[in-house]
């Protein structure tokens, strides 16, 4: 235990009295716990009949309970020490910063002189060429104000022309409006009278082609009943000389089959003849 603590303090890399402080602090505790490390081990309970060894844990737990307590308690102490030093320690440091920085700055300037007189010209060059564009911004503005104002005044005249253009547009239109209502109004009387003047020459017009075209179906259907008598006859005619053929036809026909008929007959006799092998004389034979 002892060794730990010593490898705790000696890594923590505090100076050499401050760490004995400490060491002489907490040794005590260690050793106190390695004991009772070892006493706790002796103590096994295992039934309700083991009273004295339940009572030596209770001893040992609360006797390490006010080891752990002052434990505790010496933390706290140090680190309240400590505390109160790293105050102490941190109000000198910055007392002395207050004597030493103003010092220091000065210096600084007083070594980077030409630099800062670089950056206060680059700095007031900065600020001038702001400035400038600063007035040819302002200086575009007023220009574009002023043609914003030139084109609407622009805009404005063009306007009233146009206005009084288009009034005398719509003068002038409704002048023409009535020109041409009237002259429409005429057109219409004269082509109205046109067409009833066409109108009555279509009326005689079918009254002419009416009847003559009653003359014309009467000579059609003249003619019609004059081709169809004809027309009749012509059938009729025909029928007769159509009936005569097939008559002629029939007898015709007639005569060819009382010939092959006949050649039939003839053709069966001499099938029905032998001839005899020694006077060579031909005999029909009966057929009963």
């Amino acid at each position: 235990m002892e060794n730990q603590l010593m490898v705790i303090v000696k890594e923590s890399g505090l100076e050499k009295n401050k760490a004995n402080f400490i060491l002489e602090q907490f040794q005590d505790y260690f050793k106190i716990a390695a004991e009772w490390e070892e006493k706790a081990k002796t103590l096994v309970v295992t039934n309700e009949s083991q009273v004295a060894e339940m009572k030596m844990a209770k001893t040992g737990r609360l006797f390490l309970r006010e080891k752990r307590i002052a434990v505790e308690k010496a933390r706290k102490n140090l680190k309240e020490q400590a505390l109160r030093e790293g105050k102490a320690i941190d109000g000198i440091a910055n007392v002395l910063k207050a004597l030493i920085v103003p010092i220091e700055e000065y210096l600084d300037k007083q070594e980077k002189f030409v630099e800062i007189q670089a950056e206060i010209k680059a700095e007031a060059k900065r600020i001038e060429e702001e400035k400038q564009l600063a007035e040819q911004e302002r200086i575009a503005e007023e220009e574009r104000i002023k043609e914003q104002e030139r084109i609407r005044v622009e805009n404005e005249r063009l306007k009233k022309e146009a206005e009084t253009r288009e009034k005398h547009i719509a003068e002038e239109r409704k002048i023409h409006d009535e020109i041409l209502a009237k002259e429409r109004a005429k057109a219409d009387e004269e082509r109205k009278a046109s067409e009833e003047k066409a109108r009555l020459e279509r009326e005689k017009q079918d009254k002419i082609l009416a009847e003559e075209r009653a003359k014309a179906e009467d000579g059609r259907k003249k003619v019609e009943e004059k081709a169809r008598q004809e027309q009749e006859a012509r059938e009729k005619q025909q029928a007769v000389e159509a009936e005569k053929r097939r008559k002629e036809q029939e007898k015709v026909q007639a005569n060819i089959e009382a010939e092959r008929k006949e050649k039939e007959r003839l053709a069966e006799l001499l099938k029905n003849q032998i001839e005899c092998p020694n006077c060579h004389h031909k005999f029909q034979i009966e057929r009963g």
